[in-house]
This record gives C-alpha cells, structure tokens and sequence, in this order.
C-alpha cells in the first residue's frame, strides 16, 4: 500500500521539495517518515499515546529527520488548531475501529491546500456521498487486504 500511495503522490507532486506533510494519527510515523525522506520541506506527525510519541522521537533522532516535527496532542484538537490551508499532504489512518475518520476528513478538508491531497484508510471503502459532504472527491482508491485507501482533493 505504501508503495502504492507514494507512486500516486510522485505521479501527481512530482516535486516534493516544497510540501508540507500532516500525518494524523502517526502511530509508527511510516507514511511522514516516508514522506519525509522523498524531499518534503516539513512533515509534522501528530500522535496521542506517549509510548507512540517517544518512538517517533527515537526514529526522527535514528533518522536525522531535521524536517520532521513530532507533537504529541489529540490529533482532531491539533487540526482545529492548526492554519487553515497549511498543508500539502494530509494522512488520515485513525483506529479503524473508531468513529474518527469522518471528523478527520472535515478537519483535512480545512487543512489541505488547494490542489493539496489527502491520504485516508479505512476498514470499509469512503462513501462518495460522505467524502463530498466534507467538500472533498476521491481521486484513486484501492484496497489491500481487509485495508480501503483512497487519496482525496478539494472538490
């Protein structure tokens, strides 16, 4: 899937030198990581659980990822914070088994630049109908496994 979605991103930002990165939810911080290390300007990687957080810490130090900026926080308190249009790239891999993803897809949609992308999983494939009431259109979508992407635009 990894592969997958960051073919999608060098295919459609074919430049990453200037993208500013959001990866919500981080966990192991794989996808801003990745994002990171293929040029990008800033990835921040916003992560609740501590434990989660000090491994994101441990691998930016691993890594010298100077561009990596590591916040442990609430990630849909963090995106009602943050600027809007502030980012280039957005991640979205909550819990499956939360009610989270439809709040963070709002909450992306306010934060993704115009003509930014957003990168969400999920259990189940996005209902268009749910994408489009975030004022959002799937773009490319697949599935691995029991896993659904998508990657997303501003309508």
């Amino acid at each position: 899937m990894r592969e997958t979605v960051f073919n999608w991103l060098a295919h459609l930002v074919p430049d990453p030198s200037s993208v500013a990165g959001l990866d919500l939810f981080a966990g192991t911080g794989a996808l801003g990581f990745e994002l990171a290390s293929r040029g990008a300007a800033h990835v921040t990687l916003v992560e609740r659980n501590p434990e989660l957080e000090a491994q994101l810490q441990r691998a930016k130090a691993r890594l010298g990822a100077d561009a990596v900026t590591i916040v442990r926080g609430d990630a849909l308190a963090f995106a009602r914070s943050a600027r809007e249009q502030s980012f280039d790239v957005v991640f979205l891999d909550p819990p499956f088994d939360s009610e989270l993803l439809g709040q963070a897809l709002k909450a992306a949609a306010r934060l993704v630049s115009t003509g930014g992308l957003i990168y969400a999983e999920s259990g189940a494939p996005l209902d268009e109908e749910g994408v489009a009431a975030c004022g959002l259109r799937i773009v490319r979508a697949g599935r691995a496994g029991q896993v659904h992407f998508h990657l997303l635009q501003r309508a």
